[in-house]
């Protein structure tokens, strides 16, 4: 077994089977991706030592820390690992400087090394001045960074941390995502936002239903999503088919690839690649179709076009190309796409 964070195996909870195959290389940073009720925060959990397996087996640093086979558990208490949660859950009877120390002293150290530690990670974290407020006169995102402060304060080998940046302003998102770079620390982020993987991470992974559907870099997942849901999450249509050379069966018509291929797949294009004409366009472009709109949800000076037809396909255009064209539920459109606008992956 390798240095960092291993987990082999997977748990029942409720309605929720989490079965997967997770691995974090050591000083590496993979960010969890999915929807709710994927089972990441069961992950954080499993790791953390919160949860215990039913199956399987889960190691940090090459040391088996639960492997119900052989009766092994190691208690949260005795694990190199420090979990950032949701809610912050500070002590509110206890000020900056205590809650983080708190830590320290489980571990033995005495009361003026821990406190003088303390002071150090909130200066890290940007809290230097506020080290005697207590949590009611911290805001969110000062109470998050204590948070923090008190998981790095013992110095432990992974750090989880669940939605880390959702209670940060940005200069604060800016520090921590220093702080995180500058640490030589295992760390699992759990978060559903996609930049926010792309800032923090080396690597993503993504968990559906309790599955890992895909896992790379935030690069590789971004340029070739595998689901549907990963697709949406990125903003790229991403269409199921059937391919026979260089065409595509899909489900109400087809489409035509730039290089063959056979067998399913799905086919991912973004959605400014899709132009929209009020009549059939004229052209040698041969992915044409006629469609409906569904749905116009204005983003800034762009529109984003839902489209009936291949369903929940969406199309961007400018503000100004909406309103020219008319575009509301209900309106008849061509649309087209070039076959080079399109890639494909295995299905």
């Amino acid at each position: 077994m390798t240095a960092g964070v291993s987990v082999v195996g997977g748990v029942r909870r409720g309605t929720l089977t989490l079965d997967a195959e997770l691995h974090v290389e050591a000083g590496r940073t993979l960010a969890l991706l999915g929807p709710n009720g994927a089972g990441k925060t069961t992950m954080l959990r499993l790791v953390a030592g919160l949860t215990p397996l039913d199956r399987g087996r889960i190691s940090i640093d090459g040391v088996v820390v639960d492997e119900p086979a052989t009766a092994t558990f190691a208690v949260a208490e005795s694990r190199s690992v420090g979990y950032v949660f949701q809610e912050q859950l500070l002590f509110p009877h206890l000020d900056a400087v205590d809650n983080v120390a708190f830590g320290l002293r489980c571990r033995g150290r005495s009361r003026r090394d821990s406190r003088a530690a303390a002071v150090r990670w909130l200066e890290r974290v940007g809290l230097g001045e506020h080290a005697g407020a207590r949590p009611r006169h911290l805001s969110g995102g000062q109470a998050q960074r204590v948070a923090v402060a008190r998981a790095l304060a013992p110095e432990p080998s992974v750090l989880l941390l669940d939605e880390p940046l959702a209670a940060l302003d940005a200069v604060t998102r800016s520090t921590l995502r220093r702080l995180l770079a500058d640490l030589e620390v295992t760390t699992v982020v759990v978060t559903h936002d996609p930049i926010e993987a792309r800032a923090l991470a080396d690597r993503v992974a993504v968990l559906e239903a309790g599955r890992l559907t895909q896992e790379g870099s935030p690069d590789e997942v971004a340029s070739h999503p595998a689901t549907p849901w990963i697709a949406g999450l990125l903003g790229v249509n991403l269409v199921p088919g059937e391919a026979q050379g260089t065409d595509v069966s899909i489900d109400g018509g087809a489409l035509h690839l730039a290089e063959p291929t056979d067998g399913p797949i799905w086919v991912a294009f973004e959605p400014n690649a899709v132009v929209v004409h009020p009549g059939r366009p004229a052209g040698s472009s041969r992915n044409v179709w006629r469609a409906t709109v569904t749905e116009v949800t204005v983003e800034g000076d762009r529109a984003r076009v839902l489209l009936s037809q291949p369903a929940g396909v969406a199309a961007l255009v400018t503000r100004g190309s909406a309103d020219e064209l008319g575009l509301a539920p209900g309106v008849e459109v061509w649309a087209a796409v070039k076959a080079t606008e399109l890639a494909v992956r295995p299905r």
